[in-house]
């Protein structure tokens, strides 16, 4: 049985090629069939962000391998209430629909999982 397996993203999507390494590991375990989901926390909230402008700071979208996630299997996407609150986003759209929780939920969301990977 393949094991489960959660990323958490917690890097912006322009500090860097972080965002897209976490974005490039779950595309590439959806692409074997592996159980994967992601976790959006701390500044890693930034990249579900609806209507960024990446080209104003020269940076890459990422917006299409977020959306390639679903076509990868990759269904279960999470992100921290708290860091979206710490950050004054709470009620901003999202670019895709992820499950908000709360730190408790979070603990126990990592408990589910067989592996963890944090970027």
């Amino acid at each position: 049985m393949a094991k489960s397996m959660l990323i958490i993203s917690r890097q912006s999507p322009w500090s860097g090629p972080t965002a897209r390494e976490a974005l490039d590991i779950a595309l590439a375990g959806g692409a074997f069939d592996l159980p994967i989901a992601m976790l959006f926390m701390d500044d890693g909230v930034f990249q579900l962000s609806a209507n960024q402008q990446p080209r104003s700071l020269e940076q890459k979208d990422l917006s299409a391998n977020l959306q390639a996630l679903h076509m990868f299997g990759v269904e279960e996407l999470f992100i921290c209430q708290h860091s979206l609150q710490a950050r004054g986003i709470l009620e901003a759209p999202l670019a895709l629909p992820a499950e908000q929780l709360s730190p408790a939920d979070i603990s126990a969301l990592i408990d589910r999982f067989d592996k963890v990977i944090t970027i």
